[in-house]
């Protein structure tokens, strides 16, 4: 049965707290099996006999807004994306050697179209580069994440579409774990 991981947005910030184990109770309601949290920020993993990404993301979203009450937009990526998605190198050496901050990456639901991905790039700046790469964002920051100009609702309206955004050091974790199973 394929293994998938589940990246939720708006799970445990702003407000909105939800245990771990409520969290794999609800995903265990969809009938998803082997449900495991990853750290507490919603990074879920589960089996399902499902092999429609989109699919599985319309049916958790469904679920978890019917029993939390609010939208939480649903990132289905399987477990060897999510190792290519860590193991990608979105920035040259040149960009790298200059000291930096943090790499994050938003996850997307499809790849970005022309006109997003030039908005986006005509945010780089001294203390921003961007980098798309299929349905991932990548997103090199030379400040930390509260004194930048740049927060997740802005890339969004760029975009055009929902994201959800994860630390390059919690992916690379992610995919460290998945690659135990």
């Amino acid at each position: 049965m394929p293994r998938y991981i589940a990246l939720l947005r708006a799970i445990n910030v702003g407000g909105r707290v939800i245990k771990m184990d409520r969290l794999r109770a609800l995903f265990e309601a969809l009938s998803l099996s082997e449900v495991e949290t990853f750290i507490a920020s919603g990074n879920v993993l589960f089996n399902s006999s499902s092999r429609s990404g989109p699919a599985l993301e319309r049916t958790i979203e469904k679920h978890l807004r019917a029993s939390l009450g609010y939208e939480v937009a649903t990132f289905v990526r399987t477990l060897a994306e999510v190792q290519q998605v860590a193991v990608h190198e979105p920035f040259s050496a040149a960009v790298t050697s200059v000291p930096y901050y943090a790499i994050y990456v938003s996850f997307l639901r499809e790849p970005p179209p022309a006109a997003a991905r030039r908005a986006v790039a005509a945010l780089r700046s001294a203390t921003d580069d961007f980098h798309i790469h299929g349905r991932e964002l990548y997103w090199l920051s030379r400040v930390p994440f509260s004194e930048s100009t740049i927060a997740g609702p802005r890339l969004e309206r760029i975009l055009g579409m929902p994201a959800t955004s994860r630390n390059i050091t919690s992916v690379r974790k992610l995919a460290a774990r998945c690659a135990d199973e």
